[in-house]
């Protein structure tokens, strides 16, 4: 039963430790600015909609081509 209670702090220490470790990480972090934050996620808005867009048009391409090489297929006796 001692030897369940040492591993419990044992944990619990690790717990402690991974937690004040983190915190000093985050301290340590360069945080982008309101600027930066805008800019990247207007690119990233934009190129969703180009490559969403690109991909309908692919996809437009291949269902049509699809399309008639079955019916070219199944009209031949």
């Amino acid at each position: 039963m001692n030897d369940f209670f040492e591993k419990l702090r044992e944990s619990v220490r690790n717990i402690i430790d991974f937690l004040k470790d983190t915190r000093k990480e985050l301290h340590n972090v360069s945080w982008p600015g309101r600027r930066e934050v805008t800019g990247t996620t207007v690119v990233v808005i934009a190129a969703v909609f180009f490559f969403g867009f690109f991909l309908f048009v692919v996809d437009l391409i291949v269902n049509t081509g699809m399309n008639y090489l079955f019916r070219a297929l199944s009209a031949q006796p």
